[in-house]
């Protein structure tokens, strides 16, 4: 449906799916030969490296991402973004607002950039152009609204592996090349469901694994950007130390908790006197708990 003056490829990263997905890409690619290109994996490659092998693949001069069971709502998307893109070449990155459903009708429609977030999955608004010192404290874009410049890098670093998800690295390497342009208009949607990657296993931080895996996530941004942004870095850390030492009391390993208290503690700074209560009364709860065991 995207009304568009320019030519463009779909370009499919097909890795090993489990149900009927192969089959539909490789039916769309035959009704749609030059337009829809496949790339089809002979083995499962994991998420991360599945969408840089992808990615690298690409031949256009701009890439629009879109994954999962997203999809977009405009007809005008690609066009205003591109047109945005090509009248600002001091940004790599644009994007815009979007619309979050969720499937099981659990809460009604709603942005996701809000003046007000009150959602789990909200944000606020942003500012008409963000830099990555914006980026840096956390995704807030996202993965169906983004449109970049193609070619800002040859290859993704080893770290991007690493990472428990493949958007937000990806926009710290393009916002390194020029600044973040925002279009406040709802352009397309993000659906929130059980079987979604974010949504069920990141979003909530429900075990120790998720939360340490964000921690390292962010402990790498840090090097990455050689520390420029430690300050906001730390400052994401310090309640992820916090809910990792709720979630070992809650599986009962108290040691564990304490470690995680104690981290938490020791990483506010002064001024930060409600982050260093916080973790405190972790610390004493964990070790209450150990007593009482």
């Amino acid at each position: 449906m995207q009304d568009v003056d320019f030519d463009y490829e779909i370009v499919v990263g097909e890795d090993c799916s489990t149900d009927q997905t192969r089959a539909i890409v490789l039916d769309y690619a035959q009704r749609y030969p030059g337009r829809v290109r496949p790339l089809l994996r002979e083995r499962n490659l994991g998420m991360n490296r599945n969408f840089m092998e992808t990615l690298l693949a690409v031949r256009g001069e701009f890439v629009a991402l879109l994954d999962a069971d997203d999809y977009w709502t405009s007809p005008l998307k690609l066009r205003r973004q591109i047109e945005f893109l090509r009248a600002r070449p001091d940004c790599s990155i644009c994007f815009h607002n979007a619309l979050v459903v969720y499937d099981d009708g659990s809460k009604e429609p709603h942005p996701f950039h809000m003046r007000e977030p009150i959602h789990l999955i909200s944000h606020h608004v942003p500012k008409p152009v963000s830099t990555i010192a914006d980026l840096a404290g956390g995704n807030f874009m996202q993965t169906c609204s983004v449109v970049f410049r193609s070619g800002l890098y040859r290859q993704l670093p080893d770290w991007y592996l690493e990472m428990p998800t493949f958007d937000w690295p990806l926009h710290l390497l393009n916002s390194e090349h020029g600044d973040i342009g925002y279009l406040d208009e709802l352009l397309g949607v993000y659906r929130v469901h059980r079987g979604g990657f974010w949504s069920t296993n990141m979003a909530l931080y429900r075990t120790v694994e998720d939360v340490e895996s964000m921690i390292n996530a962010y402990q790498i941004v840090n090097r990455y950007t050689r520390y420029r942004f430690t300050a906001t870095i730390e400052g994401q850390i310090r309640p992820l130390y916090r809910r990792a030492a709720e979630v070992s009391i809650g599986t009962r390993q108290y040691r564990r908790a304490a470690a995680y208290a104690l981290k938490g503690w020791g990483g506010a700074p002064d001024g930060r006197a409600a982050h260093r209560r916080a973790s405190l009364r972790l610390l004493m709860r964990s070790a209450r708990s150990a007593l009482l065991r």
